[in-house]
């Protein structure tokens, strides 16, 4: 049995338009469909206030639904949400038929463990992020609620990249001709600016130094 992340009740709907949304948006609903799967779009309509609160949620894109139209229950997963530019209310979706065979392109969200093995991050180093998600190609039915990457051993001025990520089983990179960068460690402002000051210590020490080599060479030379 597949685990939904959220529930919706919807209702079939015969007409499109914009007339119809319009008057479905009078009553707190918005249209939507349902496709793919090898069978035949089905338009419906469901609550406006229930799909604008699951998407501010955040990762709609990668949690299953699970829509009762009439007693008829279906997996489906948002693949496109259409939102007012003033409110942000959502207006419309398109839903994808999720079964068994079903593969998807993901974006997944980045996660650093082992951060407590890193010597860069230990000195305080900072965390520079290229990459906040990685699209992942998988199952629509066990999508990765995030992407694991290990810190491990890293100091500053090391990068974690694709290669480093730790991929739940059944999933692979979408795009694999590259070894892309995650992240990279870098060093603080703070240790910049201590790390400048101690080369300049170090230049006016040597510059001494040698103005006192200049001073006794000359005096032997004048004895």
């Amino acid at each position: 049995m597949v685990t939904t992340n959220y529930a919706l009740a919807a209702e079939a709907r015969d007409r499109a338009g914009k007339g119809v949304a319009r008057a479905l948006r009078r009553e707190d609903k918005i249209p939507a469909v349902i496709y793919g799967g090898k069978k035949e779009p089905a338009p419906i309509s469901i609550s406006a206030h229930d799909i604008t609160i699951e998407y501010h949620k955040g990762g709609i894109f990668t949690k299953l639904c699970e829509v009762d139209v009439a007693g008829k229950k279906e997996v489906v997963l948002a693949r496109d949400v259409q939102t007012h530019p003033v409110s942000d209310k959502v207006m419309h979706v398109d839903f994808l038929r999720v079964t068994d065979k079903t593969k998807i392109v993901v974006s997944v969200p980045v996660k650093f463990v082992d951060q407590e093995l890193s010597p860069g991050i230990e000195r305080k180093a900072v965390l520079n992020m290229v990459r906040h998600t990685i699209d992942l190609l998988c199952s629509a039915k066990s999508i990765p609620s995030e992407i694991e990457v290990s810190l491990a051993g890293l100091d500053i001025g090391d990068t974690a990249r694709y290669s480093n990520a730790h991929l739940p089983e059944g999933s692979e990179f979408a795009d694999t001709e590259r070894d892309y960068t995650i992240m990279t460690l870098v060093a603080s402002r703070a240790m910049a600016s201590a790390a400048g000051g101690a080369a300049e210590g170090e230049e006016e020490a040597s510059g001494e130094e040698g103005e006192e080599g200049e001073e006794a060479a000359e005096e032997a030379s004048e004895e």
